[in-house]
């Protein structure tokens, strides 16, 4: 019987056994947790993603509840997941996007950032007369694109307000958070869209910057 698969953000105290007593209780409804990744940690809280599996018919809002039962825990956000977490993504990534051919290698890094930094879609996009022009697009890419990006220029990575007028109706409707991150120029920018959330962590966007800065320096190594 093949399981579900689940990427279950959680925040959480940080005390020796919290991850222990967190698994038992997910194990109470069934969930085997695959693997597990800090991603912040900070004065007294962690903020872990954890890759889960329940069994086919069970609800994913289970896991919710058992977490949530534990003092201390939070779920930030519940999504299903293909796959399992991995380690040194970003230097993998890095690495597939200096080995490429030059033309390719914008479209490398956007097809591979989605499953590199956990989210839904990844563009690389650039100013153009009287509006945008999207250069590249990873699979799951909205078929809508944007007319205007008010934050352009941009020199470092930051989180971008998903109600803003220049966001798209279809974009906001799906709920979707953003961030972005120069790459090459201040002109141009990978631009992500995490739809439903959760917000991008200040981790999340200190590691964009970094790749984001990696690669810039991958792309100008040409001329």
């Amino acid at each position: 019987m093949i399981r579900v698969s689940y990427l279950l953000r959680v925040h959480l105290e940080d005390r020796p056994g919290s991850l222990g007593l967190l698994a038992v209780q997910l194990g109470s409804v069934g969930a085997d947790i695959l693997s597990l990744e800090v991603v912040e940690r900070g004065e007294g809280y962690a903020v872990d993603d954890l890759v889960v599996d329940i069994a086919p018919g069970s609800l994913p809002d289970g896991l919710i509840t058992a977490a949530e039962k534990l003092a201390g825990v939070r779920v930030d956000s519940i999504r299903p997941y293909a796959g399992v977490l991995d380690t040194h993504r970003e230097l993998e990534l890095v690495d597939q996007v200096a080995t490429a051919a030059s033309p390719d290698r914008l479209q490398v890094l956007v097809d591979n950032a989605p499953r590199v930094l956990r989210v839904s879609w990844a563009t690389v996009i650039t100013s153009a007369s009287g509006g945008v022009l999207q250069l590249f697009g990873s699979s799951g890419a909205p078929e809508t694109q944007l007319t205007r990006a008010d934050w352009l220029p941009i020199d470092r990575a930051h989180q971008l307000d998903g109600s803003a007028d220049w966001v798209p109706d279809t974009w906001q409707d799906m709920d979707t958070r953003l961030a972005a991150a120069p790459v090459g120029t201040h002109e141009k920018a990978i631009l992500l869209g995490r739809i439903g959330g959760p917000d991008f962590r200040p981790s999340e966007i200190a590691r964009l910057g970094y790749l984001a800065g990696i690669v810039s320096t991958v792309l100008r190594s040409e001329g």
